[in-house]
């Protein structure tokens, strides 16, 4: 049995519902990543690596092309956000990354591009159908994604208020897909997210703690 068959093998059931193991070793790793960039540890991006390549795999056993393209942007940006953080340009005193809020160019620069990206995406899922069966919820998946990679990456508060609203759109579509642990894991993503906004929200009004960006 080649490792790209094991792991789009069916894990176990519950409820109706058939885990495949891609759908739960990535998105168990996925959650650890959150966890990591939460407390603002460099090695949330290997995780985020590591979960993205996984979850390839279970995105293509349900042909869910957008998706695919979200784990692959993960990947690549994954690779581009270690090296940010592992350079050490946002570094707070205590030798964590320093965060901060967004400018509103900025800020202007996520929705923009968020925007351009979901309209680019889905006009060509549209465009060729057979790349995805619901063109528009993964053209936004893929663009949202993207945006809060990049604002994670700036160590802005922001990339958890672009995770929350990935996620209004990626728990139901991975229940419709299949993807039950996906949807499962995503409301416990929904809580993590919350906590990790609290956090560095509070963190940005603390500026004596983060010290001066490198």
């Amino acid at each position: 049995m080649s490792a790209l068959h094991w792991l789009n093998s069916e894990a176990f059931s519950a409820f109706g519902q058939h885990i495949i193991w891609s759908d739960m070793i990535g998105n168990t790793v996925g959650l650890i990543a959150l966890a990591l960039g939460w407390l603002r540890s460099v090695w949330t991006w290997p995780a985020q690596l590591l979960s993205g390549v996984v979850l390839v795999a279970a995105n293509v056993s349900v042909q869910q092309a957008g998706s695919v393209g979200k784990q692959l942007i993960v990947v690549a940006v994954a690779v581009w956000g270690w090296q940010q953080w592992t350079r050490g340009r946002k570094q707070a005193q205590d030798g964590s990354i320093a965060v901060r809020f967004a400018t509103w160019r900025e800020r202007g620069y996520l929705l923009g591009g968020a925007a351009l990206g979901t309209l680019a995406v889905g006009g060509l899922f549209t465009a060729f159908p057979s790349l995805s069966w619901s063109p528009w919820a993964d053209a936004y998946i893929f663009a949202g994604t993207l945006v809060a990679m990049i604002a994670q990456a700036r160590g802005m508060v922001e990339f958890w208020f672009a995770w929350l609203l990935v996620d209004l759109v990626g728990v139901p579509l991975n229940f419709h897909s299949g993807l039950a642990f996906s949807g499962l894991i995503y409301v416990v993503y929904g809580a993590l997210v919350l906590w990790g906004m609290r956090d560095w929200w509070l963190r940005t009004r603390t500026p004596a703690l983060e010290g001066a960006t490198a």
